[in-house]
């Protein structure tokens, strides 16, 4: 139907037209023998092989004493199950209720997808971020349930990385050497939440498929939420003054929230999570798939507009960008192009607020350097240490120091490498990058190396947003909300499971 239609196929004809043309003209040719010239030295030089190597440290990691004991222990529940399992056997097997429970517990990707989703549609005012912490523990429970009757079962410390490992390890130490314990003792659980989710979707998919399935499954709560998003911005909210300059954005709208703290929140959210709709509608087998993630990405899409969230255009815009260059990186110039031709048509709230994007004048934006300003005299004392895990005891840190222009003292820092920096010190901070790094590394060479054109896609389309919800982090702390820390490191998993596919299916074809 999509295929058959008179608008369809004038586009199409349209788009050969257009790409015929560039091929054929001097300009394209030219600057393709420049973009191959300029690969191959990059390819060749120094710093490139030694950014790409195999570093010690991750080509140690499978056969590491520290990985094999953390796997062990991890796997307590996995084994203390298979334990009970192989004592009654031939009683288990004949129950019903084991097998049904085994069942749930082999399909846990199935309700890590459905977990993600619940939590993007429950309301702010009835969210708590115990049952986070409450749901993750379940879903180990289950999948260790699954793993009675499935020796291979188990939760993949491997594929998790040894960066992301160092790092917990320093969350440790910054709640350990906190200056305030108590008041970092609830960023603790928000931690382990993160980790588990990360963990339990690695280790729960198997094939292409199943990770598919969670993706989809998330996207669902994300596009149930975006339409609450569009209905707010039909109907009109009311204008927070603290969420918009006054005067630089007079005239504007009130900025729409969903079922989320503020704007910002949410548009975050849709920054991370939209670009998967790329590799969803590419993978699609039938129209009706494609059909589909078009009307959620418009839903989407039209949301982040709503939201008139500066940082989050931006992040999702270099999201599609990064994903454009891994799909076809010749398309980049029409990419340009097409932007450049969108912003006549653009709603005039969105184009206004887009002017306001680096006006010092905008009080957001003079607060944020404020901000900056008064971390930095508190980072001379704590540079190195940290001042402990989490927002709360950072901003009782800040009280002890000279307050802003305003009398007020910053609850974070505005930025999360800032942020992570002041809580877990130095060396924290260190791991923390090395962290995005290796990943962003990883995700890369593996999707040079996968023979699934699926994969590929989905390992492009979580990278995408990965890099844009990185690019956010420089002028927003996501994490100060915890909902949008766990789909963070939900999408961090998602590109570890992709990852793990890829190489099972370089192996396969080998």
């Amino acid at each position: 139907m999509v295929q058959n239609s008179l608008v369809c196929r004038f586009f199409m004809a349209l788009w050969a037209a257009l790409t015929g043309a560039w091929e054929d003209s001097a300009v394209g040719r030219g600057l393709r023998g420049f973009c191959r010239g300029f690969a191959a030295s990059v390819r060749n030089s120094a710093v490139c092989r030694f950014l790409w190597r195999e570093g010690a440290i991750s080509k140690s990691w499978p056969g590491s004493v520290v990985c094999r004991v953390l796997t062990v222990i991890l796997n307590i529940p996995c084994a203390i199950c298979r334990w009970i399992y192989k004592i009654g056997k031939n009683i288990w097997d004949g129950s019903l209720a084991f097998r049904a429970v085994s069942a749930l517990g082999g399909a846990a990707f199935l309700f890590v997808g459905a977990f993600l989703a619940l939590m993007l549609m429950v309301p702010h005012g009835s969210w708590d971020n115990r049952w986070a912490l409450m749901g993750t523990v379940a879903l180990v429970a289950l999948f260790a349930l699954g793993a009675a009757a499935r020796p291979s079962h188990r939760l993949e410390m491997v594929s998790v990385g040894p960066y992301l490992t160092l790092f917990m390890a320093f969350v440790c130490y910054a709640f350990l050497c906190s200056l305030n314990s108590g008041a970092s003792l609830r960023f603790v659980g928000f931690y382990i939440t993160a980790f588990l989710l990360t963990l339990l979707v690695v280790s729960s998919v198997k094939k292409y498929e199943q990770l598919q399935l969670i993706a989809v499954l998330a996207v669902a709560g994300l596009t149930i939420a975006a339409l609450y998003g569009c209905y707010q911005g039909i109907i009109g909210v009311e204008v927070v003054p603290n969420q918009q300059d006054m005067a630089v954005n007079a005239g504007m709208p009130g900025r729409v929230y969903s079922f989320f703290d503020n704007p910002n929140n949410f548009a975050e959210l849709l920054a991370m999570l939209m670009p998967l709709l790329y590799a969803l509608f590419l993978n699609a087998k039938g129209w009706r798939g494609k059909v589909a993630a078009l009307f959620s990405f418009g839903v989407c899409l039209a949301a982040l507009g709503f939201t008139l969230s500066r940082s989050s255009w931006l992040g999702f815009t270099l999201a599609t960008v990064v994903f454009v260059a891994f799909w076809n990186w010749k398309l980049l110039p029409l990419l340009v192009v097409l932007g450049l031709c969108c912003i006549p048509i653009l709603p005039q709230s969105i184009y206004n607020r887009i002017l306001t994007i680096g006006n010092t004048k905008d009080s957001s934006t003079s607060y944020r350097f404020a901000i900056y300003k008064a971390s930095g005299v508190l980072m001379e004392d704590y540079w190195l240490r940290g001042v402990g895990l989490g927002s709360d005891v950072l901003k009782a840190t800040f009280k002890g120091y000279p307050p802003m222009f305003d009398g007020n003292f910053p609850i974070h820092t505005h930025n999360n490498y800032l942020q992570v920096w002041a809580e877990t010190g130095l060396f924290g901070a260190l791991a923390f990058l090395g962290t995005l790094l290796y990943q962003l590394k990883s995700g890369v060479k593996a999707f040079l190396v996968s023979t699934d054109k699926r994969v590929k896609n989905l390992l492009a389309a979580s990278i995408a947003g990965f890099c844009g919800i990185l690019l956010i982090s420089v002028a927003e702390y996501t994490w100060f909300y915890p909902r949008n820390m766990f789909v963070y490191f939900f999408l961090f998993g998602i590109i570890a499971a992709c990852i793990k596919l890829a190489h099972q299916s370089a192996k396969t074809q080998a």
